[in-house]
């Protein structure tokens, strides 16, 4: 996904240098998201400070943000002026219209000027008909891009302004009344010297403020027009001291960071505000104010500055080679921290504090919809079984897309859990909304605070997996299951037929992250047997029950991570076309456990044998059937059933990191994956 980054510092004297490296540190920040070009504008002029903001410099190139780097030490700029008040934006693109190429990079602008110029994640579904208008009023585009024609637009409404006087956030809010897709804009303008806009639709974006004063609030109202004022030419209500954030005192500093991610800004504060869809946010003189056109039923009538609980030294390698190496062996710290102050070991209580007080409705539910893309899905998957176990009610699961396709019936009795890791993925933030419009109860389980899941869900369990930067998802993938696990407890403590597997499931959580420090221990062994695989051109994974979604999940990160065709397959469909398959060149990974499957699975087992399958099985340490059979054996250790799913997922994903390490690829530089969000398409 593209990264947007920009900061105003209002005030505070900065030299230009140190700004261009703030912007690029903001930039390294979103790295890891994926992209594949990187540009900033910033203030230009002469070296004459009141000269500074009367143009804007704007330098883009193909490649990484090291090349960008390179490319602004070329540049004819004094980076020694020192700037009281001014505004950077800055960006990193992964190319949806248009190829990598400098000329399609962010910012767009425009005009030669660079009068207006404009950052965006997203789509903008509308643009070739906006193109096609602004064509015929004779402005010239010169990149391939969505993103110019709303560069282009702003220009055009600013022309047209019949002389007058608009503010810069009206003359944005009249630009996103034309566009439609989804959408984080963010823009800069000479004739808006120190001010900045940002606006949101679908596409995360937050605003990080920093002072060392008083903050005039904590709290900013959001103004809206009257009925009459939308009909006219009307600019916003003028933001007051009682309506905008600033430093209190004459002539107080204060900075602000847009970013449409907290790794971007966490570094500068933990103090942010998170925008709502059509929240347009604007900077004028150092004060910060919110505006929407309109009401909407619900809607909360300001927005609060929220503290980031998340720390710089999380978002750091340490001593991995990677951040997915990384996060694969934070996974018992993870474990912990999901079933902190949540579980009672002593007394075999869990309580979500999030869901305590909907647990009442929704044991009188139907049923259950878990709803998810991508790993989220898998530990919907996953634990299906031990929902429709403990609680006796029916549970689907849904891929985000499939269930909008399909227009599913949703009732007001049903209980709808919206899984992911960053609470902005597209489909499932649409599949929310769908849910929302059918009164169901919905719940949102994700790992970031703030999201719009999470706030637009009717209560959540927050997962507090820790920042997860690698682009492969791995220790959220088992807090989620951790997480479902937890609310299938809570959903039937008050049965008393149950309470004997209730225990036992909880003492298996307690035993959890020892247990899942003696999977790590065996990365030695796995890198071998990644050693012996990295060079074929597809595996096959296989296992039932609870272990469907083991193989499903770990072919996903297979795909992901090495680029290998790999097929997660349900072992009790094995006859019915995947056999086919298999033959002494086909790797077969099986996942073979002691529960009730144990029998079936051997069966399978030996039908890969009997058509000179070499497979892999991954077994209870005690198994020696599985392991006598086995061309290679992994061997993890015991655990209740429906938890047994977290120990076996691990060696299949330290296999795809070393498969994609000894194959060549940076894992945490995937040129063909991103961490995908809210990139849909609205209706």
């Amino acid at each position: 996904m593209c990264g947007i980054f920009a900061y105003l510092n209002y005030r505070i004297p900065k030299q230009r240098q140190a700004i261009i490296e703030t912007l690029i540190r903001g930039l390294q920040r979103l790295e890891y998201r994926g992209y594949d070009s990187a540009g900033i504008g910033f203030d230009g002029g002469s070296e004459e400070k009141e000269n500074v903001g009367k143009q804007i410099q704007i330098v883009r190139t193909k490649g990484k943000v090291k090349d960008l780097q390179e490319e602004i030490s070329k540049q004819d700029v004094d980076f020694d002026v020192v700037c009281d008040i001014h505004v950077g934006i800055a960006h990193t693109r992964w190319a949806t219209h248009g190829a990598p190429a400098n000329v399609n990079t962010h910012p767009q602008r425009s005009d030669e000027d660079n009068e207006f110029i404009v950052i965006h994640n997203g789509i903008i579904t509308n643009y070739k008909d906006l193109r096609t208008f602004l064509e015929s009023k004779g402005y010239e585009f010169e990149s391939e891009t969505d993103t110019e024609s709303v560069a282009k637009l702003i220009k055009y409404i600013y022309d047209n302004s019949d002389n007058e006087e608009m503010s810069f956030d009206t003359l944005v809010e009249r630009v996103v009344q034309q566009l439609e897709g989804a959408f984080a804009l963010l823009f800069k303008s000479v004739h808006y010297p120190g001010q900045v806009v940002g606006t949101r639709r679908g596409s995360p974006m937050m605003i990080g403020i920093l002072s060392e004063h008083k903050l005039s609030t904590d709290h900013i109202p959001v103004l809206y027009r009257s009925g009459k004022e939308k009909m006219g030419n009307c600019t916003l209500p003028r933001a007051d001291s009682f309506s905008s954030l600033y430093a209190v005192g004459e002539e107080k500093g204060v900075e602000y960071f847009f970013a449409s991610d907290a790794s971007a800004i966490i570094e500068h504060t933990n103090r942010v505000i998170f925008l709502e869809d059509d929240d347009i946010a604007a900077v004028v003189n150092g004060r910060l104010s919110i505006h929407r056109v309109e009401r909407r039923p619900s809607e909360l009538p300001a927005r609060a500055i929220q503290t980031l609980q998340m720390e710089l030294q999380q978002m750091m390698k340490g001593n991995h080679s990677s951040f997915m190496q990384k996060e694969i062996f934070e996974q018992p710290e993870s474990v912990v921290n999901t079933m902190r102050g949540r579980v009672n070991f002593e007394d075999l209580s869990v309580v979500l504090g999030g869901l305590k007080d909907s647990i009442k409705e929704m044991r009188r539910c139907r049923r259950i919809i878990l709803i998810g893309c991508g790993t989220s899905y898998h530990a919907g998957v996953a634990t299906r079984q031990i929902l429709e176990e403990l609680t006796e009610l029916p549970v689907m699961v849904e891929l985000s897309s499939d269930f909008l396709d399909r227009n599913t019936p949703v009732f007001r009795d049903d209980v709808c859990i919206f899984l992911s890791q960053s609470g902005e993925t597209g489909d499932t933030l649409m599949a929310l909304r769908y849910c929302k419009e059918r009164r169901a109860l919905t719940v949102g389980i994700t790992n970031t605070v703030g999201s719009s899941i999470s706030r637009e869900t009717d209560c959540g369990v927050h997962i507090n997996a820790g920042p997860e930067i690698g682009v492969a998802s791995t220790k959220v993938y088992i807090c989620q299951f951790v997480a479902l696990v937890m609310f299938a407890l809570m959903m039937c403590d008050d049965r008393i037929s149950v309470q004997k597997r209730r225990a036992e499931i909880i003492h298996g959580l307690q035993k959890l992250p020892d247990m899942i420090k003696e999977v790590l221990s065996l990365d030695e062994e796995i890198h071998t047997v990644a050693s012996e695989l990295y060079q074929q051109r597809s595996v096959l994974i296989m296992g039932r029950g609870y272990h469907y979604a083991t193989c499903l999940e770990g072919a996903l990160k297979i795909k992901e991570m090495t680029f290998m065709h790999s097929e997660g397959i349900l072992a009790g469909e094995l006859k019915h076309g995947p056999l086919a398959l298999v033959d002494k060149f086909m790797p077969v990974i099986m996942l073979i456990m002691r529960d009730q499957t144990f029998a079936k699975c051997q069966n399978a087992l030996q039908q890969v044998l009997a058509r000179q399958g070499r497979p892999i099985v991954i077994c209870d340490k005690e198994d020696h059937e599985s392991e006598k059979n086995a061309y290679r054996a992994i061997k993890v250790p015991h655990t209740v059933d429906c938890l047994q799913g977290i120990l076996s997922v691990i060696p299949l994903q330290l296999l795809a990191f070393h498969l994609a390490v000894l194959r060549g690829y940076n894992v945490d530089d995937n040129k063909r994956l991103r961490k995908v969000e809210a990139e849909y398409v609205s209706p």
